[in-house]
């Protein structure tokens, strides 16, 4: 009787371990009753500690406090655009004796290929604006000078060059009044 007693009781312990790990939630022996929402808050609110138990932070304060690396933050924006490549110098080359043939189309290609090659060069952008202007899409000339102009950083000569072409660009589309502002932001560096 003792033995098939033990038995029982051995199996029930390995039973009530094996229902903890799976469930989470303690069963008492007997019965597969679910706690209640009251039983279970208590369950996972945070006990008091001891008398004598030291908290987490009384041990953390213990242990030497070293500062944690920071990775340093690029900012959001660049005193100056990315250099050109010699690869993209050749292909600017290439777009201008296009230009200079008529052939604005052909300069384009060449160009946004130097744009792949060297994406951060406002050089790019503003010759990108200038094929662009010749091949009549203005709507495009204009996007690519501001790109440019906010690529170019604190160049000034760079960014009176784009502002003096936003203002040529303005001005074929119509833009009297935005015109006027590119120039004098120009005017101003």
């Amino acid at each position: 009787m003792i033995s098939t007693r033990i038995r029982t009781l051995a199996v029930a312990a390995v039973l009530l371990t094996l229902g903890g790990c799976a469930s989470g939630v303690y069963a008492p022996p007997g019965g597969n009753q679910q706690p209640t929402s009251s039983e279970r808050q208590t369950e996972s609110a945070p006990q008091p500690p001891e008398a004598g138990a030291r908290s987490d932070r009384e041990r953390l304060s213990e242990q030497p406090q070293t500062e944690p690396e920071k990775p340093a933050i690029q900012p959001g924006y660049r005193d100056q655009g990315d250099d050109l490549s010699p690869a993209a110098v050749s292909l600017i080359q290439q777009a201008d004796q296009l230009l200079a043939q008529g052939n604005a189309g052909g300069a384009i290609t060449q160009l946004e290929r130097a744009q792949r090659i060297s994406p951060r060069s406002a050089a790019v952008y503003f010759k990108l604006s200038e094929a662009y202007v010749e091949s009549g899409n203005l709507g495009a000339a204009e996007q690519f000078v501001l790109k440019g102009l906010s690529l170019s950083g604190s160049d000034t000569r760079l960014q009176r060059s784009g502002w003096n072409l936003l203002a040529d660009v303005r001005r074929a589309r119509g833009n009297v009044a935005g015109a006027d502002q590119a120039q004098s932001r120009a005017d101003q560096l």
